[in-house]
């Protein structure tokens, strides 16, 4: 296999982070040597992250063995995961913000026609839903675990006790209309066709504000792998979870 020079669109200050964890985690167990170094480990994985490279690319990239690039990958992912905010953390933080936005994304996923809880046919693709909470700025606070995409919007929510935090938190949120019933300080635009005129108003303002929570689908869609995730379902949450702590990591 041809192997060439590339790039990766990160600072070498998340490089550096992740390095240390790896570091960290082989003086817990006790590792004695490996293949790669920590920060080669680290690089390898931001890679497959950042880049969506496939364990065969990676391998003959790194001169392992497609087994070890897999190990390796997934080891960082699960020290990162491991680092994640909990709902409650992101709340204690979201309390010192004016308002915070919640949305839903789906994740594509490389599924056959017969998974039916993983096919949209909103989106006509198969995926995952994950909820995710911005600041006013647009900025990533925190990501849910991943379900199916068959769950609604709103479904969601109250499964990750996103209502609940945000009712005990009592704090302001703007989220779209898949949210319509969720009660608390959860506020959404009004929907119908026939709108009075300050109804309409009042759509257009909570657009504006709603929008700046898409800065955050886009961090997210910005790391390739989440654009076509390849691998089993019960890995995703794990893989968005990392990716939300790299992201803290490098702002």
């Amino acid at each position: 296999m041809l192997a060439y020079p590339s790039s990766i669109d990160l600072s070498s200050r998340t490089l550096r982070y992740l390095t240390g964890r790896l570091a960290a985690r082989r003086g817990e167990i006790g590792t004695r040597w490996r293949r790669l170094t920590a920060d080669r480990q680290a690089l390898l994985a931001l890679a497959h992250l950042r880049c969506g490279d496939t364990y065969t690319q990676l391998a003959a990239g790194f001169g392992i063995g497609i087994a070890t690039a897999y190990r390796y990958i997934r080891e960082a992912v699960d020290v990162l995961a491991a680092l994640a905010p909990t709902l409650a953390e992101a709340m204690r933080l979201a309390r010192t913000k004016a308002f915070v936005i919640l949305d839903g994304t789906l994740l594509p996923i490389d599924r056959i026609a017969a998974d039916t809880p993983y096919y949209s046919g909103k989106h006509k693709r198969h995926g995952m839903n994950v909820q995710v909470l911005t600041d006013p700025f647009g900025r990533l606070l925190w990501a849910s675990p991943a379900l199916p995409v068959s769950t609604h919007d709103l479904t969601a929510a109250r499964t990750h006790g996103i209502v609940e935090a945000l009712i005990d938190a009592d704090l302001k949120c703007w989220a779209g209309k898949a949210y319509q019933g969720a009660g608390g300080s959860i506020r959404v635009p009004f929907r119908g066709r026939h709108l009075k005129r300050w109804q309409r108003r009042h759509n257009s303002t909570h657009a504006k504000i709603r929008c700046l929570g898409e800065q955050a689908m886009a961090t997210l869609k910005g790391w390739r792998l989440l654009r076509k995730l390849r691998c089993s379902t019960n890995r995703i949450t794990a893989i968005v979870q990392a990716v939300l702590v790299l992201h803290h990591a490098s702002a």
